[in-house]
């Protein structure tokens, strides 16, 4: 039937035992684990369940993909402005390798998400403090009350042109930072066009407009889903953002670290700072391979970045700047400036990527 494989919805409960307790080695999931039959099947579990059970990282099996709950919490706090979370920040960019210690496991065991079919969508994250559930006839009291949600100062829609420009970076912000972790990114259907469900944050039992997908947004957002598919296009292009294995800090043979972490300052990201709203990181590669740069300003004010030097032989070239007015946003690496200052500006709320790329003759 042409199944890519499958998503266990509250797959722990699968892991209790007829007493309710978890079990250690359960039959349901060690079943599945090992079944030649499925052996060449995506099996991904949503690890927790309606009772407390929460599993992100103790997943029983060695195979399975989860949902990585921590990583949408902690990116959605960092994105909206929460500040001293960078240590964690930067965990869940370099895979969550804290989470996912046992042996055997590696990135692609964790699946990194902002949305997903439970709670809002993207465009209401940005645009929403609030749940707005009346429409499912429970009083609003269905649903989470915690989303790490932000309007940028106004409930819903607006024709104030600053935060809707503000608001359409922050999409950005969330789609660049989660396309170049490192881990299985999870795109939620219809956040490529700006897909809204009004607010409501629990919106399975409605079968009508709320839900429905309004194919007309695939033009009245074609900037956003041009950005997307560029992103898609990089990330499969570029080995660097999705690494088989976790970061060692082991140096190459030019002295360079596979990852080096940085705030405004060159390596020095700021883990003890509880002010810090910034953190920026270089993936070194070898000499046939993209180096990658990426900084992050999710602080309130336009902020400078030192940027390195990069590898003998490239330059580097900016490829998305957020803040960028379409289609400059993001530019295919043969059309990017290059960007030879020691330093970058970043505006408020925004994410930059440069490449380091080998020199050619017309350069």
């Amino acid at each position: 039937m042409h199944v890519d494989g499958f998503r266990f919805d509250e797959g722990s409960i699968l892991s209790r035992g007829i007493d309710g307790k978890p079990m250690e080695y359960a039959p349901v999931l060690w079943s599945i684990e090992l079944s030649d039959i499925l052996a060449d099947t995506k099996i991904i579990a949503e690890p927790w369940d309606a009772a407390g059970l929460y599993q992100v990282g103790n997943f029983p099996g060695y195979r399975w993909a989860v949902w990585n709950g921590q990583y949408r919490d902690t990116i959605r706090s960092f994105v909206k402005g929460d500040k001293g979370i960078i240590g964690a920040v930067a965990s869940r960019i370099a895979g969550s390798q804290d989470i996912f210690s046992e042996p055997g496991q590696r990135p692609i065991n964790g699946i990194n998400f902002i949305t997903c079919h439970d709670g809002f969508t993207l465009n209401d994250l940005v645009s929403y403090n609030e749940k707005h559930n009346k429409i499912n006839g429970e009083n609003n009291r269905d649903g989470l009350n915690y989303n790490s949600s932000w309007n940028h100062g106004v409930e819903g829609e607006t024709r104030d042109t600053e935060i809707q420009e503000l608001r359409a970076r922050q999409i950005k912000n969330f789609l660049t930072i989660l396309f170049f972790s490192q881990g299985v990114p999870m795109l939620l259907a219809g956040d490529e066009a700006r897909r809204t469900q009004q607010g409501n944050n629990n919106a399975y039992c409605q079968d009508n407009e709320i839900t429905w997908f309004n194919w007309e947004l695939l033009e009245k957002h074609a900037d956003l889903l041009r950005f997307v598919k560029h992103l898609i296009a990089f990330r499969k292009e570029h080995p660097g953002v999705r690494r088989e294995r976790f970061f060692t800090g082991i140096t190459d043979r030019h002295g360079k670290k596979d990852i080096e972490w940085h705030g405004c300052q060159l390596v020095s990201p700021g883990w003890d700072d509880s002010n810090s709203r910034v953190l920026a990181f270089t993936i070194w590669a070898s000499d046939e391979v993209t180096d990658i740069h990426v900084m992050m300003n999710m602080d309130f004010a336009r902020l400078d970045f030192e940027i390195p030097v990069p590898a003998r032989g490239k330059v580097w070239k900016r490829i998305i700047d957020t803040a960028i007015v379409s289609p400059d946003d993001i530019l295919p690496e043969d059309q990017a400036a290059i960007i030879a200052e020691s330093s970058y500006g970043l505006e408020a709320h925004s994410v930059v990527v440069l490449v380091a790329m080998k020199c050619s003759a017309s350069i």
